[in-house]
């Protein structure tokens, strides 16, 4: 059976239906020069037979215009397995078990909401409705090679994206930085900010480093942190259990 998020139609007519204000990012000269020659690339590994996830690369920014930004989540690629990408960090479709990142996420979800109104979706595009920004670093991968689109373009592309985010964002944002990959991006973050910003920092939640010091990312207690400096900057807090359809 063929997979259903399947990389097949050029990322630049995917950057040409993007909101207006990411599209303007794109659409610098520098950053039209590097996605040209990624698109190039991809459309010649998909003529090659590779297998290439996901379909819509860039569905986090599809989902929510920079200026609804309240929250971003930085993972670092796509999941690279048939039917996992969607394009949002850490998100798969209802109908895919969750990955083991996820399962920990929904973990530590429930260590600080005990109670929650409804079971998580694993299918986080709820999140991104409400104004959780959920980029990967690389927002391609070919199946079964964790990180094989790394340095390809992609860094520089989402880099910029970050950058401009933290510039022109005129509402209070909160960064999850999850390890190491993320925590790398803070320095960017904190030198373009312009508006109210929160940095909450832990180790990823894989589970090879979810429990390990020196910030464990079970009981790190960011979502509930999060809902409370974003009430305190007078934005509308996030309804994490809301159902991702």
């Amino acid at each position: 059976m063929l997979s259903n998020n399947l990389l097949t139609e050029n990322i630049l007519d995917q950057v040409a239906r993007l909101p207006a204000d990411w599209r303007a990012t794109l659409d610098q000269p520098e950053l039209q020069n590097i996605l040209a020659t990624l698109a190039k690339w991809l459309d010649k590994e998909c003529q090659d037979g590779a297998v290439i996830y996901p379909a819509a690369p860039f569905r986090a920014l599809e989902l929510l215009p920079l200026q609804k930004v309240s929250v971003v989540i930085l993972g670092q690629d796509p999941y690279h397995g048939p039917d996992q990408a969607q394009g949002l960090s850490f998100s798969v479709p209802d109908t895919c078990p969750a990955p083991p990142s996820l399962r920990n996420i929904f973990k530590e979800l429930e260590l600080e909401y005990p109670q929650p109104p409804l079971p998580p979706s694993h299918d986080l595009s709820n999140w991104g409705r409400q104004g959780v920004l959920l980029l990967n670093t690389s927002l391609t991968v070919e199946d079964g090679l964790p990180a094989s689109h790394a340095k390809k373009g992609w860094e520089q592309t989402t880099d910029a994206l970050l950058m401009n985010l933290a510039q022109q964002s005129t509402r209070p944002i909160v960064y999850m930085l999850w390890g190491a990959h993320a925590q790398a991006k803070e320095a960017l973050i904190q030198q373009q900010a312009q508006c109210p910003h929160l940095i909450l920092k832990a180790n990823h939640p894989s589970p090879l480093a979810a429990r390990r010091p020196p910030v464990p990312f079970i009981g790190c207690g960011h979502f509930r942190l999060a809902n409370e400096w974003l009430t305190q900057q007078g934005a509308t807090p996030i309804q994490w259990f809301a159902t991702g359809a």
